[in-house]
This record gives C-alpha cells, sequence and structure tokens, in this order.
C-alpha cells in the first residue's frame, strides 16, 4: 500500500470512527435563543449586523459592541425598527477595561450574557514586504486579544451558572494561510486554536463553544478593509473576489450557518464549499496545496504604490472597483452598514 492509499484509508477510518462516537453521544437539545441576552462584538455592520437581525427575529435580547458609536446607533436604529430589544456601548474589544466595563453595562441593563458572538476583526491587505510588526500586533490585537477579553468577561456568569454559548467568528484564513493576509492569517489561526482548546475545556462546566471559520462572504466589508502596497489593485482584487456569486456566500447565508451551528452545539463550521474544498487539499495535499498558494501570489500585486502605508478600500477605488464585477459587495455593503452617514 502506498503512502497516498495508507492516508486515505487511515482518514476514512478515522471519520467511521468518529461518526461513530457522535452517535454514542447523547443528543442535545436544539438551543433556543428567545429571550436570550445574545452579545456581538462588532455588531454594527457587517456579518454581525446580519446575525443580529436574524436574531432578532428569534426573539434574542440583543446587546452590541463596536468602536464607532455613530455605527452602533445605525445599527440599533435597524434592529429597532424589525420591533428588538437592543442595547449597544461604545468598545474597543482590544482594551480589556473597556469590555469588562461593557459587559457591567450589559448585565445591568439586560441581565448576563447567555450568548457571545467574538465578531471583531480587522484585515490588512498586501504584500509581506509592506506589512510591519504593527500590523501583526493589531490585528492580533483585535482579533484574538478581543475574542480573548471577551471571553474572560463572560466566563464568571457563565460558569456561576453553568451555561453559555461562546461562538468565536475565525476564517478559513484560521485554517489555510493566504498570501497578501499574512497578519490577518496569524492573528485567525490564534482564534482557531484558542477555540479548540477553549471548547475542550469549558464543555465539563456546561458552556460550549464553536469555531466558525466562513469562506469569502458578500457582507460589503472590503470598502473598510485596509490595503497597502499598491492599494487600488489589491482593492480591485479582494473586492472582486468578494464578490463572485459561485465561489462567495451571501451575509445572510453565513449568519444563518453560523447560528444554526450554535443552535446544535458545533464544535467548528467551514462555510462554503470553496472553503471546505480547500481545507481538504491542504490537508490531504499539503505540498500540492502550497505550490498552488505561491502561483497565486505570484499573480498577485508586488510591493510599492503606498508601501506601508495603509488606506481603507472606499480610499482604494479604481476603475475595476467599484464596477459591475462587485455590484454584490456593493449592494452588500450599503444593505449591511459598511457606508457611514456622510457617504449615504
Amino acid at each position: 500500500m502506498n503512502d497516498l492509499a495508507k492516508t486515505t484509508f487511515s482518514l476514512a477510518a478515522a471519520g467511521v470512527g468518529a461518526w461513530l462516537l457522535s452517535r454514542a453521544l447523547p443528543s442535545r437539545q436544539p438551543y433556543d435563543f428567545r429571550n436570550r441576552v445574545v452579545f456581538i462584538n462588532g455588531g454594527s455592520r457587517g456579518l454581525g449586523l446580519v446575525m443580529a437581525r436574524q436574531l432578532a427575529a428569534e426573539g434574542a435580547r440583543l446587546a452590541l459592541s463596536a468602536r464607532d458609536e455613530e455605527e452602533l446607533q445605525l445599527a440599533a436604529d435597524d434592529l429597532g425598527q424589525r420591533g428588538a430589544d437592543v442595547f449597544i456601548h461604545r468598545c474597543d474589544a482590544s482594551n480589556s477595561a473597556q469590555v469588562q466595563e461593557t459587559v457591567r453595562a450589559i448585565d445591568s441593563r439586560m441581565g448576563p450574557v447567555d450568548v457571545l458572538i467574538n465578531n471583531a476583526s480587522i484585515i490588512q491587505v498586501g504584500p509581506l514586504e509592506t506589512m510591519t510588526r504593527e500590523d501583526f500586533e493589531q490585528a492580533l490585537a483585535v482579533t484574538f486579544w478581543g475574542a480573548y477579553n471577551t471571553v474572560e468577561a463572560v466566563l464568571p456568569s457563565m460558569r456561576q451558572r453553568r451555561e453559555g454559548r461562546i461562538v468565536n467568528i475565525s476564517s478559513i484564513g484560521g485554517k489555510v494561510g493566504v498570501p497578501h493576509l499574512t497578519p490577518y492569517c496569524a492573528a485567525k489561526f490564534a482564534l482557531t486554536g484558542y477555540s479548540q482548546a477553549l471548547r475542550a475545556e469549558l464543555a465539563s462546566q456546561g458552556i460550549i463553544v464553536t469555531n466558525v471559520c466562513p469562506g469569502l462572504m458578500r457582507t460589503g466589508s472590503p470598502r473598510n478593509a485596509l490595503f497597502k502596497g499598491q492599494n487600488k489593485l489589491e482593492y480591485a482584487w479582494f473586492s472582486i473576489s468578494d464578490s463572485l456569486p459561485f465561489l462567495t456566500l451571501s451575509a445572510e447565508e453565513a449568519a444563518r450557518q453560523t447560528l444554526d451551528a450554535c443552535r446544535c452545539g458545533d464544535a467548528e463550521v467551514v462555510l462554503s464549499l470553496p472553503a471546505k474544498a480547500a481545507v481538504i487539499l491542504q490537508t490531504l495535499f499539503p505540498n500540492v496545496f502550497a505550490a498552488l498558494e505561491s502561483l497565486t501570489n505570484r499573480l498577485l500585486p508586488g510591493p510599492g504604490g503606498v508601501g506601508t502605508h495603509a488606506l481603507p478600500g472606499k480610499e482604494s477605488t479604481s476603475a475595476a472597483s467599484p464596477s459591475f464585477l462587485t455590484a454584490l459587495t456593493e449592494k452588500a455593503a450599503r444593505r449591511n452598514n459598511e457606508f457611514s452617514p456622510a457617504e449615504t
């Protein structure tokens, strides 16, 4: 039996074993979000706001935090028109003191947090030559330490009640490395590992942790991502990739699958078929996957342009983006609060 056959056989045997184990475990009743206090950090726009809308429709009581108070108010107005019970609190997730203050405010206004969704993140796009230590520190501060800070703030109450749900929004970039997204991947890989270990340690205390790894989603977020190097070219490929209907998920579908994973208590879910295929390919054939990624990197823009200076997508536009190629992403951006009031 050659190495490939041995690997395939081992994975198949492991899969059968895991399936048999899952059948032997006691089944859980699906979690009901009605009247639950759900705290979404990074909930003012994009996927966070879409999840909040769907949770509102299920009767959840919502607490949202983000760094921009104006965006938070727009989100609250949106949700209020849908009949939601919503509380907003400005907070930088990377600041532990602010997070603790926010959780105390939620507890005072709504009661203890039943479900925490860590959605706050930052995306820096550009070749490695343009990325600095500060970029990595910023990505880790918001994406990883932001999740850590929020988990630490809600855990005492969840442990006391021996009940709670935690959802960490990682990424396909937390399962496979993606060129031109190195700081983002470093932070998302950290979040994925943290989520997996956290689940193992908290399960016996009645707290269920779910790690969510979306692939490309049409949330409208590229215009608020940060672009370095040849920023206009970087924004063009990134925003176009985010708009392709057969390779991307709508924000609404991504939110639905995320909440279903939380409801069912899943350990981890990878969203979209292309993302699942990438994980499988990287797992089974890491050398082939690495070669494909190296080829992809050669097709992406090189350094130059604005260099290590970062500009948001909305300041990196060109004839290619926005255009008919990015129509779906632009539509999502308007629907999901990615435009500031001044822009609309």
